[in-house]
């Protein structure tokens, strides 16, 4: 599937960025350039590598409260987001006119939904992308970490609601269910040579729940205030304060990763560049299908290593795939996998973590997708995945595609569950956004009946 992206606020933009980064390294090639991304502040732009200059777009940056908002923006002000990108509508359609939206099959926009940039104005661009494109508008959103603010978590509920409306499907990635996984792989051993990729493999494909080491993750808000406390001295930051920031920061960026990686392999399915021709390819079509549904999905991938007798060749197996198909390493020939193997995969791709945790029963249609070299591929096993899934989804819309590779070394499962509803983190966000309602309004009243009592003669 051909894609424009557009990402929207700092997580937006920076997840655009890691997208177009891993074009680069997968050989999977969705976007041909068409890519924007759009910010309240220049400085959100600082760490971007893969957008062009041209491509970066600032609005609403010369309006009062932005602009004493500085480097903050909209300070996650979702209805100061919605008001700007109003006010700069025409603007934006502007910088449009860098995307081809007659070369593409879908369009992307991802923002951060609990910020005020990526939640509000992400919503007015969805739907100004809708008026322009006749062509589907899906929407990547990122939920925030129980560790963020009340306010971030009223934000995505309220942002949620408004993408689901706007957009024909929101993909969801739930950086609480990630982070757990990121803390583990920081802290675990790894071997020379070893990429953020093959971590996050290992730890989807054992179907592991991540929790064994969760650091911090379990922060409060109530211990990073206190934390605060001691992180500025009259110089400023403190040392510590500069390396919490940096960690974070780290720890961020490799969840901004996980999503890249997650959603380009679903929504790039059928783009790499030494594709061969597979009878049962997955396409484009298939994707546009089974997002069809709307609502919100989610996305779950295993992988197992592929045995290959060698005969002979001078390529050492460690090398990446896409390094064995450059140099014509398909002269080695994967022994086949049996059906039983390729089955547990698909399973495993489903109960692996997925980018919005799920009851499976709940979703309209889903899509599998298996990525590696066919003649590895047991038809008989990849048929009684289907099955099972029809079974565990309890939905005849299964949908399934190849992507031929005849040189990787590993098999790949990829599976998208469409319109899921029974979703306990997002019931979790919108209690707390009605707590956090409800706190704001108490906090109103008590300062309302203080202030009543200050002018009492």
């Amino acid at each position: 599937m051909k894609l424009a992206l557009v990402g929207v606020g700092s997580a937006g933009a920076r997840i655009v960025d890691r997208i177009l980064e891993l074009e680069v390294e997968s050989g999977r090639n969705i976007s041909n350039g068409n890519a924007l991304v759009f910010d309240t502040a220049q400085a959100a732009f600082a760490d971007l590598e893969y957008v062009p200059e041209e491509n970066r777009a600032v609005f609403g940056d010369i309006y009062p409260r932005v602009e004493a908002n500085g480097e903050d923006g909209t300070d996650g002000d979702p209805d100061l987001g919605v008001e700007v990108a109003r006010e700069d509508i025409h603007e934006l359609r502007r910088a449009f006119d860098v995307l081809e939206f007659t070369d593409v099959d879908a369009t992307l926009l991802v923002a951060g939904l609990g910020g005020g940039t990526g939640g509000g104005a992400g919503a007015v661009l969805l739907e100004e992308l809708q008026s322009v494109d006749e062509k589907p508008v899906y929407a990547l959103g990122v939920l925030p970490t129980d560790a963020e603010s009340d306010q971030a978590a009223l934000n995505a509920a309220r942002s949620l609601q408004s993408f689901v409306t706007i957009a024909d499907n929101t993909i969801c990635f739930d950086n609480e269910a990630w982070r757990p996984s990121i803390r583990a792989s920081e802290s675990s051993t790894e071997s020379p040579g070893s990429t953020d990729a093959t971590r996050t493999d290992t730890t989807e494909a054992d179907g592991s729940d991540g929790d064994a080491d969760d650091g911090d993750a379990t922060e409060t808000n109530e211990d990073a205030a206190a934390a605060e406390e001691f992180e500025y001295d009259e110089d400023g930051p403190t040392a510590a304060a500069v390396e919490r920031e940096r960690v974070a920061a780290e720890r961020y960026d490799e969840l901004n990763r996980v999503a890249a990686r997650r959603v380009l392999s679903l929504l790039g399915a059928g783009e790499l560049e030494s594709m061969t021709i597979a009878e049962n390819r997955a396409d484009a079509s298939d994707i546009v299908r089974t997002l069809d549904t709307g609502g919100v999905s989610t996305i779950g991938q295993a992988t197992l290593g592929l045995d290959r007798d060698t005969g002979g060749s001078w390529l050492p197996s460690w090398l990446p795939d896409r390094i064995l198909e450059w140099f014509g390493g398909g002269d080695t020939e994967p022994e086949p996998t049996d059906a039983a193997k390729v089955k547990d995969l698909v399973r495993r791709a489903v109960d692996s973590r997925l980018t919005l945790p799920c009851g499976i029963s709940s979703a309209d249609r889903t899509l599998i997708v298996l990525s590696g070299p066919p003649s590895a591929v047991s038809r008989k096993g990849f048929e009684s995945a289907r099955h099972w899934l029809e079974l565990e989804a309890d939905t005849v819309e299964v949908l399934a595609g190849d992507e031929p590779r005849p040189n990787a070394s590993q098999l790949t499962a990829t599976v998208v569950l469409s319109n899921v509803t029974s979703v306990d983190r997002i019931d979790e966000l919108q209690k707390r956004a009605v707590d956090a309602i409800e706190d704001l309004e108490s906090t109103h009243e008590e300062t309302k009946a203080a202030a009543e009592d200050e002018f009492i003669w």
